[in-house]
């Protein structure tokens, strides 16, 4: 096999591997009635210091404005996150998690590890020390797509 074709098979796997992630990511995250994107916001409100402003979100998560506010209506909706007013801008509304929130997010990492100790199963401890060292090498580099 030449080495085009080793790297076209390479990532030929990897695009199915992550399929199936995703596929079992869903199928543990539908008893938290959740969506995969409401995960990723969810996610994305809890890893800030301070409660973002829904332009940070958007700008994190790429996505423009107008997707973040129909995640956030659902999750709000769902009593996982509420607007509040900043306290030093009262035109700014910042995003904060609730209680059932963070509770949300316990439920959504366990599901998450579900997830993938699913898709790792068949692998030995060994294995999956060399697969988390090459992943961390790919992810260490610098992203060039965007």
């Amino acid at each position: 096999m030449t080495a085009p074709d080793a790297s076209g098979q390479l990532a030929e796997q990897l695009l199915r591997l992550t399929r199936r992630l995703h596929r079992a990511q869903k199928r543990y995250l539908d008893p938290v009635g959740i969506t995969p994107a409401q995960s990723r916001l969810l996610r994305t409100v809890a890893h800030y210091d301070t409660p973002p402003r829904m332009a940070d979100l958007a700008r994190h998560l790429e996505v423009v404005p107008r997707a973040v506010t129909t995640l956030v209506d659902a999750l709000e909706a769902n009593g996982a996150v509420r607007r509040v007013p900043d306290q030093s801008n009262r035109r700014v509304i910042r995003i904060e998690l609730t209680d059932q929130g963070r509770s949300t997010l316990r439920e959504l990492r366990e599901a998450r590890r579900a997830a993938v100790e699913d898709l790792l199963a068949p692998l030995t401890a060994e294995q999956r020390h060399v697969l988390g060292g090459l992943l961390t090498e790919l992810l260490a580099r610098p992203d060039h797509t965007g």
